[in-house]
């Protein structure tokens, strides 16, 4: 059997996930894998939640602003799929959320807003290193629902991911991968601030704004976060505060 594009696009993307060169940004890191979640198995929203050193949980990555305000909604009601498949570091398979009675009684208040918001299906991934879980990668949808193949390969890309961070530079603990991951957490924060002041300068809504601030970043091969940085605190590069 030969190779399809798709397979190609698949290949290409676990190589990209899983080889990144010494001193990448962790929070660009899990930014692409959500939007090769998206991308390659067809779900409307990808997001990625992870355990601090307590066993809390907190979203690191969301590929849109419906899956950033669902993945902020179960923290706030401390309840919903990202936080237990986090919490258990095991696999959820589908859920219909309109047809499963389980999941209104499990998740009562995620479900109706998650429904209202459009989302019918939630599943998700362990995000792990080959020793320790550090949280999931969480697919969200409105219409089609993944498959086996699609969790597969899902878990392909959470797997790329998690060998990365286990092998940054050496072999690290795991108490020195989830300290990346909270300082990734305390960088969030900073993007968010700069999708803010992009989208009122800019006169686009959020999600553009952070499109752009990713190209940015990306074409001149700086870090995401230094330049969010850059841009919260007021200096927008001259050739970015432009309106396409």
């Amino acid at each position: 059997m030969s190779a399809t594009r798709d397979d190609v696009r698949a290949a290409r993307a676990v190589l990209d996930l899983g080889s990144r060169a010494d001193g990448f940004d962790v929070l660009e890191l899990l930014h692409d894998l959500t939007a090769y979640a998206v991308g390659l198995l067809g779900v409307g929203s990808a997001g990625v939640t992870v355990l601090n050193r307590s066993g809390q949980v907190d979203y690191l990555a969301a590929s849109d602003e419906t899956c950033r305000r669902l993945q902020e909604d179960q923290l706030e009601l401390d309840e919903g799929p990202c936080l237990d498949s986090a919490r258990t570091g095991r696999m959820l398979t589908p859920v219909l959320l309109h047809a499963d009675r389980h999941s209104r009684r499990r998740w009562p208040h995620f479900t109706s807003r998650a429904l209202g918001a459009g989302i019918t299906s939630v599943a998700a991934v362990p995000l792990r290193t080959p020793r320790n879980p550090l949280g999931a990668l969480n697919l969200l949808s409105s219409g089609r629902v993944p498959t086996r193949e699609d969790l597969c390969l899902a878990q392909a890309l959470a797997d790329a991911v998690g060998i990365c961070l286990r092998h940054r530079q050496d072999l690290l603990t795991r108490e020195e991968t989830i300290g990346q991951l909270e300082e990734a957490l305390e960088s969030r924060v900073v993007i968010e601030q700069a999708k803010g002041v992009l989208a009122s300068r800019l006169g686009v809504d959020v999600e553009e704004a952070f499109a752009r601030l990713r190209r940015h970043a990306r074409s001149r091969r700086l870090k995401l976060t230094e330049l969010a940085d850059q841009i919260a605190r007021g200096a927008v590069p001259a050739d970015l505060d432009v309106a396409r």
